[in-house]
């Protein structure tokens, strides 16, 4: 048996649905593909989404990349979709070849790991799946909300319609109930959409709702954290597949 893949995250200190979600798909997917995955984290202190703390936030990611890199990870994903967008238009690029730079600092003569964003798997996946035009719910306030639709459309896409739930705190993210997400899907409008972007936030729980409403929908529903894990799959050069979650990771 092969040694299993570390995966690295990058984690708000008040996140606490990133490492259930990403371990969960990818124990999902080990019932159908040989491959194993092992899970470590580095966190960033942050309690309120603000600009203010995301900034200061963000700031902390480098020290994260060292310390992830200590433990001889494959790939680590920055778990927190708005710090990277509140930065500005295609911060993500900047971020990853930052994190990049300060992992393969660390490791030496070690192999460096692969470093992805949720900023920029989200954006890479609906680019993926064709989604010129798309709907979004988010858990934000209404002008961070504002900012993703205003990154997301640097990155081509048209946002028709949105839903903010308004939500400051991030520990309340965390405990929002995902089956509400049916009916807050079934109030956004999605005419004319290529795929409506269920959860784009990282920390708003997603995957007990996610297959569910992809099979009410006939476009792609896609979620941060479904688009972290595929794009950490590709990243590792694995099958971007996982059963139950929605048309991106679709076997």
């Amino acid at each position: 048996m092969t040694s299993p893949y570390r995966i690295g995250m990058i984690v708000p200190s008040s996140n606490t649905t990133m490492e259930t979600e990403i371990p969960a798909m990818l124990r999902a997917r080990e019932e159908i593909r040989p491959e194993r995955f092992t899970f470590h984290s580095a966190r960033m202190r942050m309690q309120q989404v603000t600009p203010d703390q995301l900034a200061a936030m963000d700031a902390a990611s480098d020290r994260c990349a060292v310390e992830l890199s200590d433990a001889d990870v494959d790939v680590m994903a920055y778990a927190c979709l708005v710090a990277i967008m509140a930065q500005g238009a295609g911060y993500h690029r900047e971020s990853e070849k930052r994190l990049a730079a300060a992992a393969a600092e660390a490791v030496g003569e070690r192999r460096a790991p692969a470093v992805l964003s949720s900023a920029g798997a989200l954006s890479e996946a609906l680019e993926h799946l064709g989604a010129k035009k798309i709907s979004v719910i988010t858990p934000y306030m209404k002008p961070l909300t504002a900012l993703v639709c205003d990154y997301l459309r640097a990155e081509g896409a048209e946002v028709l319609d949105t839903l903010s739930l308004e939500v400051p705190d991030n520990l309340a993210v965390g405990r929002l109930d995902p089956s509400r997400l049916t009916e807050l899907a079934a109030r956004v409008d999605t005419r004319g959409a290529d795929a409506l972007v269920l959860s784009a936030c990282v920390q708003m729980p997603s995957l007990p709702a996610l297959q569910a409403v992809q099979d009410a929908f006939d476009i792609p529903v896609v979620t941060a954290s479904a688009a972290t894990v595929w794009r950490t799959l590709r990243a590792l050069d694995l099958e971007p597949v996982v059963p139950n979650a929605g048309k991106l990771l679709a076997p």
